[in-house]
C-alpha cells in the first residue's frame, strides 16, 4: 500500500511539474518585443491610410460641386 501511495505522489508531483514547465515555456514563446512594436506600427499605417482616404474623398468632392459664386 506505501508503494503505490509513494508512486501516486512521485507521478502526480511528475505531472505538475511537466504543465507547469510547457505553460511557463508557452507564455515566453507567445510574447516578443516585438510584438508590441508591430501592433504600434500596423495601427499608425491605418490610420494614415485613413487620413489618405479621407483626404481624397475630399478633394473628389470639392472637385464635383458646382461653383456657387
Amino acid at each position: 500500500m506505501r508503494t503505490v501511495l509513494v508512486s501516486l505522489v512521485v507521478f502526480v508531483t511528475a505531472l505538475v511539474a511537466v504543465v507547469a514547465f510547457v505553460s511557463w515555456r508557452d507564455r515566453n514563446r507567445s510574447s516578443s518585443p516585438d510584438d508590441p512594436a508591430a501592433v504600434r506600427d500596423a495601427r499608425a499605417d491605418q490610420a494614415r491610410h485613413e487620413a489618405e482616404r479621407h483626404f481624397a474623398q475630399g478633394q473628389a468632392s470639392a472637385h464635383q460641386m458646382p461653383n456657387s459664386t
